[in-house]
């Protein structure tokens, strides 16, 4: 209860300018660690942020990405990891939310709004959740492209029915070379081919390049996913705060190269670019709820 007070009066002392500064840096690939060197606010200040505004983007999200015209949506999953990876955390750790975590992510092709996105491991329960968030969110007939994980068949099946044009999209890849040179490179794509498990898919649009391209943005956005440092999420709570920052901050307030405008208002759910003060006051003044 303490500590609890203790970070109220220090976001309470916490200027605009300040908050801002602190927000731009996570959105832009910071570490924890480097946005209190580089801004000049304290770690549990800087974390508390994080965790307000964080579940603030998240009901956001939630409440009023839907009902969202899509013709073409691109799905994946990215993987990262929590305290360690999974094959060194013990069973009690994994109980804290400790090990691998996956982000499944569902992009639209055309205006690039992130149209949902679930954490969770890559098994067949999260595929279902997932899809049925994607289903929800939707109000129209799709196209939907998925990579081979077998996962996703019955998660559409179940989720849309028959009312999607659903392909799959399988990447074939050479041997991998073990040489240290190539150690952390990924194995060449040779080839692909496509199923269509539902429907009927436009074979020129049966792609996943967008998602991919997203998930690059991911790890470059967020340091939590660089690889090979040690700048990955130490609590589960605090990777989940910060993925729906990025992702409310890449629909709502950052300008597509190709669009020039931002997903959000290429999607009809903006008509202004948000400013990162606009994006804090989704915070809600002390004592009152939220307004979403």
């Amino acid at each position: 209860m303490l500590a609890c007070k203790q970070y109220d009066r220090c976001m309470n002392r916490l200027a605009t300018d300040k908050r801002t500064a602190v927000i731009a840096a996570l959105v832009e690939g910071t570490s924890i660690n480097a946005t209190c060197r580089i801004t000049g606010v304290a770690k549990h200040t800087v974390l508390k942020l994080l965790k307000d505004l964080g579940c603030a983007c998240a009901a956001y999200h939630d409440v009023n990405v839907r009902n969202v015209k899509v013709r073409r949506v691109q799905c994946d999953e990215i993987w990262a990891f929590v305290y360690a990876k999974q094959k060194n955390v013990t069973a009690e750790q994994m109980e804290q939310g400790a090990g691998d975590v996956w982000t499944w992510t569902a992009i639209d092709a055309d205006t690039k709004l992130i149209l949902s996105y679930t954490l969770g491991d890559r098994g067949a329960g999260t595929a279902y959740t997932f899809m049925q968030d994607v289903a929800s969110r939707t109000r129209n007939r799709i196209q939907l492209t998925t990579d081979g994980h077998r996962v996703y068949a019955d998660a559409v099946e179940q989720a849309f029915g028959s009312d999607i044009d659903y392909a799959m999209l399988v990447k074939i890849y050479g041997a991998s070379n073990d040489s240290p040179e190539s150690r952390y490179s990924p194995a060449t794509c040779i080839g692909c081919r496509t199923g269509v498990l539902a429907g009927n898919p436009n074979p020129d649009h049966i792609s996943t390049s967008f998602v991919e391209r997203s998930n690059l943005s991911m790890r470059m956005g967020m340091r939590r996913f660089t690889r090979l440092t040690n700048g990955f999420s130490k609590k589960l709570e605090n990777h989940g705060h910060m993925v729906a920052l990025y992702f409310m901050h890449y629909d709502f307030c950052r300008v597509h190269k190709t669009l020039r405008i931002t997903p959000a208002m290429e999607a009809g759910l903006a008509d202004h670019i948000w400013t990162l003060e606009e994006l804090l006051g989704l915070l809600a003044p002390r004592g009152k709820a939220a307004t979403v």
